[in-house]
């Protein structure tokens, strides 16, 4: 695998697994348990990460942090949201400092 892999390749990859049979397709599988067994498992992956963080083992964040990125995109294609869509409130986002950012979004 070389260094040129991104974020859009890997949601190119969760749809093509999506449209597979559940008895070949793990991402499938889970698409089929509904939404919240695909967002329960983004939380574990985040927990994971969390603890590899803290461990201090950057090997062992690596890899949680892979998990969590696939399970989040298996959200993401539950939801009908594409990375595009992310990309866009990134961009709309970085266009006001941070605080700012944050603040506008806080509801009474």
């Amino acid at each position: 695998m070389s260094d040129s892999f991104t974020l859009a390749d890997l949601e190119a990859i969760v749809a093509r697994r999506a449209s597979a049979d559940a008895g070949a397709s793990y991402t499938r599988s889970l698409l089929d348990k509904g939404i919240g067994k695909c967002a329960q498992k983004l939380g574990e992956e985040a927990v994971e990460t969390v603890i590899a963080a803290i461990s201090g083992d950057k090997d062992a964040v690596v890899a949680e942090a892979s998990d969590l990125l696939y399970h989040l995109l298996v959200v993401l294609k539950a939801r009908g949201v594409e990375l595009k869509d992310i990309h866009q409130e990134l961009a709309r986002r970085t266009g006001q400092s941070g605080l700012a950012e944050k603040a506008s979004r806080q509801h009474g």
